[in-house]
């Protein structure tokens, strides 16, 4: 007999009795559900804070009076999180959402204090018997505004304005680049690091400091309105992110990878109520509807809205995945054979950047 297998057996039906028993006791009680959200930046007027709101909004409305909802917001990544969390479980929060990639350790660390919550980490990956993790695939959108970004830069040079390296952020960078590059395959994608995910001085000075290196159109993967204030003021070309855009760069913002979490709240809400929810890590894409394009700019040639409007079927239908290769990394390295499509292991930990990308990967 083999030890470790029969240790992991006990400890998986060890969480198993664990996560049964705290949906037994919560289905058994009365009394609306405690649902709490942390934020990491501000709410705001649009952003990753701000579609998560407008989840946390359209979760109470639809649930009515079986749940309460409350939420704090612009909390640091770190020990205030941790704070924040061990004070809504003392508080009586027996569902608590927290949104954000920097509040995973803390809601780990908080969760192994308190088994009968349940604790959703959006943007992480590490579960336990109360902790699930859920997040989107946004490099199916990044991928179909690299597509735009190739019909409507005139250069061929775009610039990207890159939050932290972290596996999410560098999916959207390179998928955007393979899709840039899909259209031309000369085109470059100028890189700067802003280490932030919410930084609206930061956002301006990158994109001031992109466009005077020549860039027409430019992407990013922060929270703030900065680069597409700016994009409108200069007269450049913006693809936007986590909310349509489109009100903040009427001219010039070409369309958004738009995030939507109010489904999927509902749904993880009526699995607790019903005594039915597991841990897990949940994804969720264009066929989910976790994610969609704003509607296209009328800029925007026709057969142009045709194209990206076929891709995105095709991507929704799973016939088509951005990370199909031959994919080649910027030192010359094949990390995805030609015919082959990238596995879903090197896919969460990405960890590089494509060849068409210009810019080094940040220390860390």
């Amino acid at each position: 007999m083999h030890p470790r297998p029969l240790f992991s057996l006990r400890r998986a039906l060890g969480r198993l009795a664990l996560a049964a028993g705290l949906l037994g006791s919560l289905a058994a009680t009365a009394q609306p559900l405690r649902t709490c959200f942390l934020y990491s930046n501000p709410i705001g007027e649009s952003g990753w804070t701000y579609q998560h709101e407008l989840a946390r909004k359209e979760l109470a409305s639809a649930m009515g009076d079986r749940i309460t909802t409350k939420y704090v917001e612009n909390i640091a990544e770190g020990p205030d999180a941790e704070r924040v969390i061990r004070n809504f479980v003392q508080e009586g929060c027996q569902l608590i959402f927290t949104p954000s990639f920097g509040f995973m350790e803390p809601t780990m660390k908080v969760a192994r204090t308190a088994p009968k919550v349940i604790f959703m980490n959006g943007s992480g990956y590490k579960t336990a018997a109360n902790v699930g993790a859920y997040n989107a695939l946004y490099y199916e959108g990044r991928y179909l505004e690299g597509v735009l970004a190739g019909h409507m830069s005139k250069s061929g040079v775009v610039g990207y304005v890159g939050a932290f390296p972290i596996p999410e952020v560098l999916q959207g960078i390179n998928a955007f680049t393979l899709g840039m590059r899909s259209v031309n395959p000369k085109a470059q994608v100028r890189l700067i690091w802003v280490n932030a995910w919410y930084d609206p001085g930061k956002e301006r000075d990158a994109a001031n400091a992109l466009i005077k290196l020549g860039v027409d159109t430019l992407a990013y993967a922060t929270s703030g309105v900065s680069i597409v204030t700016t994009g409108e003021e200069k007269g450049i070309y913006t693809l936007g992110y986590y909310s349509d855009m489109s009100k903040f760069g009427p001219k010039t913002n070409l369309t958004s990878v738009v995030q939507n979490w109010g489904s999927y709240y509902i749904k993880v809400v009526e699995d607790v109520l019903a005594g039915r929810w597991k841990s897990e890590n949940h994804l969720g894409g264009l066929r989910e509807g976790m994610i969609k394009m704003a509607p296209l700019n009328p800029a925007v040639p026709a057969d142009v809205r045709e194209k990206v409007q076929q891709l995105g079927d095709a991507i929704a239908a799973g016939s088509l995945h951005p990370f199909t290769g031959p994919i080649v990394d910027q030192d010359g390295k094949v990390r995805v054979a030609a015919g082959q499509t990238i596995s879903a292991a090197d896919l969460d930990n990405m960890n590089y950047l494509v060849q068409g990308v210009e810019g080094l990967m940040p220390k860390r």
